[in-house]
C-alpha cells in the first residue's frame, strides 16, 4: 500500500467478505485512547476497538481483531521494534497536538476530516519546533538519562506534564489478585 498511489483503505478483508471500517481519525483516536485508560479490562477495549471500528461486526472476532490492529497500525503488519518508552499520550497530550497540527500543517484538527492513514502520515511528521515534539524530545532524554541538569530542573517545574501515564495491560484477574493482596496488607497493618 502506497499512499501517493493508491486509494486509502475504507474496508478490510475478512475471509472472503469486505468490512467497511470507520476511517475518520476521530474514530480511531477514541480507540486509542480507550487503550491508554487503565480502568477498561483487555476484554473493554477489545470491545471498543471492533463497535467503534466496524459499522456491521464480523462474525470472526479474532481476524476482526487483527485486521482492525493492521488497520491502526497504518497498513503495517507485524510488532513494531520499539525500545518500550512511552513518550506521548493521545489523550494527555491532545491540546499540544492539536496545536502541533495547526502550526505544521495548518490544519485545524476541529474543522477537517482526514482519513486515520492521512492523520497518522501527518503525525508522524510534526515540526520539532512544536511543543509537542520538543514535550516528546524532552521526555525520552529524561526516561534515557541523558537530559542535561537544567533540562531535569525544568522537567521537575513542569510537574504532571512531563509524566505519561504506563499502560496497565493486566487482565481482570491480575488485578483482582492485587487488589486481594492490598486489601490483605491493609488488614494485617491495622492489626
Amino acid at each position: 500500500m502506497n499512499i501517493l498511489t493508491d486509494e486509502l483503505p475504507v474496508t478490510v478483508a475478512i475471509g472472503t467478505t469486505e468490512y467497511k471500517v470507520n476511517y475518520d481519525f476521530r474514530v480511531c483516536l477514541k480507540i486509542i485512547m480507550a487503550f491508554e485508560d487503565n480502568e477498561l479490562t483487555p476484554q473493554e477495549k477489545q470491545i471498543i476497538l471492533l463497535s467503534s471500528l466496524y459499522p456491521k461486526l464480523p462474525p470472526d472476532t479474532e481476524q476482526a481483531l487483527e485486521r482492525a490492529h493492521w488497520f491502526l497500525n497504518g497498513g503495517v503488519t507485524g510488532t513494531n521494534e520499539s525500545d518500550g518508552l512511552r513518550l506521548y499520550s493521545i489523550a494527555k497530550d491532545a491540546n499540544f497536538i492539536f496545536a502541533a497540527f495547526k502550526q505544521t500543517h495548518g490544519i485545524d484538527l476541529q474543522d477537517t476530516d482526514l482519513h486515520w492513514w492521512k492523520f497518522l502520515a501527518l503525525f508522524m511528521d510534526l515540526g520539532q519546533d512544536t511543543t509537542f515534539c520538543q514535550l516528546i524530545s524532552l521526555r525520552k532524554r529524561l526516561a534515557k538519562g541523558t537530559a542535561s541538569k537544567e533540562e531535569q530542573q525544568a522537567a521537575d517545574e513542569m510537574g504532571e506534564l512531563i509524566n505519561v501515564p504506563q499502560i496497565d495491560d493486566r487482565t481482570l484477574e491480575e488485578k483482582e489478585q492485587e487488589a486481594e493482596f492490598m486489601r490483605l496488607v491493609e488488614m494485617a497493618s491495622k492489626k
